[in-house]
């Protein structure tokens, strides 16, 4: 199993850290590509491994934004033209997980004091024993060369709602001061069903927060619609230390 395999590399890890003289390692793949100013048509090209054959026009299922949403775009659409999508999607949840497991791997992929080259040579190591596929390494390596590792979980979590999409299924994130009955459940995801349309399917992850205080967070499709007591009270606080105008009334 990948996640064993990651785990089992984990010592590599602990030696390149502690090295004293480290060679540096530049992948082939050039550094400007997955930059924040990234647009999708084309730095994908840069994580394939075949450059012989007619590149295949790929459209994201959902448009994302942000630095971690081009990291993640970049990917999918990389491993959907190599038709690796599932492999590199199973391959880099396993490495999401053995991190979990991990504090020495979690930290190092936090610790932005690590130097380039050790965290790309790392980076190479851990594939290597994972046996992970050429895209998924060469976009970890551009992750690491980037300085981007600390933000690898975030960029994974938009790469599985691309991969998701891609499937027909939406997530909903429903969040509320407690979980919601069955029933209740039920009704709020047929609704949802409605605002969203034939050919996908909505997948309900509840979330608890006290902090919102009362009512309903719901998050699909980039859309938040917040109508906890929590946001209430702040717009109400708003308007009561807005000044009147008396000569209006």
């Amino acid at each position: 199993m990948a996640s064993a395999r990651i785990r089992s590399g984990l010592p590599l890890l602990n030696r390149i850290l502690r090295s004293d003289s480290l060679s540096t390692q530049r992948s082939a793949i050039q550094r400007s590509v997955l930059t924040p100013a990234f647009t999708a048509s084309q730095p994908s090209k840069n994580l394939s491994t075949s450059t012989a054959q007619k590149e295949e026009k790929i459209k994201l299922p959902i448009t994302l934004y942000g630095g971690t949403g081009n990291y993640a775009s970049a990917l999918f659409i990389a491993a959907k033209r190599s038709k690796v999508l599932d492999q590199v999607e199973s391959e880099i949840l396993d490495l999401i997980a053995a991190s979990k497991k991990s504090p020495k791997f979690s930290q190092f992929l936090k610790d932005l004091s690590v130097r380039a080259d050790t965290r790309v040579k790392a980076i190479n190591e851990i594939c290597a024993t994972a046996k992970f596929s050429e895209i998924t390494k060469n976009f970890l390596v551009i992750v690491a060369e980037n300085g981007r590792l600390s933000y690898l979980e975030s960029i994974v979590n938009k790469f599985k709602q691309l991969t998701m999409a891609d499937k027909g299924i939406i997530k909903a994130i429903v969040t509320t001061i407690m979980p919601l009955p069955p029933q209740e459940e039920k009704e709020l995801k047929e609704t949802l069903q409605d605002i969203i349309g034939h050919g996908k399917t909505v997948e309900v992850e509840q979330k608890i927060d006290p902090s919102i205080l009362g009512g309903i967070m719901i998050e699909f499709e980039q859309k938040l619609f917040d109508m906890s007591i929590r946001t209430r009270a702040k717009q109400m606080e708003r308007f009561l230390r807005e000044p009147v105008d008396f000569d209006a009334l």
